[in-house]
């Protein structure tokens, strides 16, 4: 139930920054820039993600974004180990999510419409995830217990 829990708090306040600010065309100052990219690894595959490490670049994620090369995705830092949920509200592009443990082994993968606000959570706790593009794990023959070199690394930066 706690997953429940958070997740509506965290719609809220994505509802309170969107509409309380006014932003329906304009992404928040802090939105705006660039956010820290790490290299990441799996199998022999050789990833470039973008990291979001703070509350704030978690709910905007890769919203408004139009495209991202085959290469790159986004890697979700949490503070905690918890059932976390992704959806994909103003979110445009198809994704896949991997939801990572704290080693950075791959949990489950979940697939996710655009602009939907259906959950894709976590079969248990897990302190990462990274979203790519749709098929892009099921592609390269990568899954449950498939490790993310690089991930484990970035645990004290979780805000």
């Amino acid at each position: 139930m706690k997953s429940a829990i958070t997740f509506k708090s965290v719609h809220a306040v994505v509802r309170l920054l969107v509409l309380g600010a006014g932003l329906w065309g304009c992404a928040p100052a802090w939105a705006q820039q660039p956010l820290p990219r790490v290299e990441l690894g799996a199998g022999m595959f050789r990833i470039e993600a973008e990291v979001a490490a703070t509350l704030e670049h978690r709910m905007l994620g890769l919203m408004q974004r139009e495209s991202m090369p085959p290469q790159h995705g986004m890697l979700f830092l949490f503070p905690e180990a918890q059932r976390h949920c992704m959806w994909m509200k103003n979110t445009l592009l198809p994704l896949s999510v991997a939801f990572l443990d704290e080693q950075g082994r791959i949990i489950n993968v979940e697939e996710m419409k655009p602009q939907t606000e259906d959950n894709h959570c976590a079969a248990k706790p897990a302190r990462f995830a990274l979203e790519m593009n749709q098929g892009w794990f099921k592609s390269k023959g990568l899954g449950a217990g498939t490790l993310i070199r690089g991930a484990e690394q970035l645990l004290p930066y979780a805000r």
